[in-house]
């Protein structure tokens, strides 16, 4: 087993609805994620994932329980440390890109990386680094609507793992492709992993996508009912 960078430990998180019922979207997940591996968080919709994915990524704090990032309990901590370390150690991929439409992919990805501080005369070798590894070095100066859906995701990749972060959170980035460019970006995913050590975390519903993880968590109503 490697070392495990992030761990939720009886994660809860409950929602008040308008009647002012209570809905449980999470029941005591406990779950460890490994330094290095490519982590599936699978289930239908409404089954908690996206929930459990934000609580891992500091977007959202569990009502119960605590999420232990890189040795240090980030439930705890103040929401600027929070966002420090969502900026700086963390990525997101989202099912929508959301890339600036007004900025090419390479202006796209260079933007990340100011905002991360990263160190001004690296920035530009570091945004064509990425983008060669995504394979777009030569659309890196077309604008989001000058390329294709996989090729804008692709972007939303290298712009997510520019500033060399310690983990990537993917949630349903394959969700509005077809299914050779979603299982082009899965392989992706898991080159990343392979060759460059990355440590990255995807929510599916997509059964295909299961077997290039080097783990999967089902989850349903809540919980997690298998561990592959």
């Amino acid at each position: 087993m490697g070392e495990v960078i992030l761990s939720a430990q009886n994660v809860c998180r409950d929602f008040k609805i308008g009647d002012g019922s209570v809905v449980s979207a999470l029941k005591n997940i406990n779950i460890e994620i490994e330094q290095g591996k490519l982590t599936v968080l699978r289930g239908r919709s409404g089954s908690g994932k996206t929930t459990l994915i934000n609580i891992l990524g500091a977007l959202d704090k569990p009502t119960k329980g605590k999420v232990v990032f890189d040795g240090r309990d980030i439930t705890k901590l103040s929401e600027k440390k929070r966002d420090n370390i969502r900026r700086r150690e963390m990525a997101f991929v989202f099912q929508s890109v959301a890339l600036m439409s007004g900025l090419t992919a390479f202006e796209n990805v260079d933007f990340m990386l100011r905002l991360a501080n990263y160190p001004y005369n690296k920035r530009r070798a570091r945004v064509v680094e990425v983008m060669t590894a995504v394979g777009l070095d030569k659309r890196m100066h077309h604008r989001p609507s000058e390329m294709s859906g996989g090729e804008q995701q692709r972007t939303a990749i290298a712009r997510a793992i520019a500033h060399e972060p310690l983990i990537v959170f993917a949630d349903e980035p394959t969700a509005e492709l077809d299914t050779a460019t979603a299982l082009h970006i899965v392989k992706l995913f898991k080159e990343l992993v392979a060759e460059r050590g990355m440590t990255i975390i995807m929510t599916t519903h997509d059964p295909s996508m299961m077997d290039v993880a080097d783990k999967v968590y089902t989850l349903e109503d809540g919980e997690i009912v298998e561990q592959l």
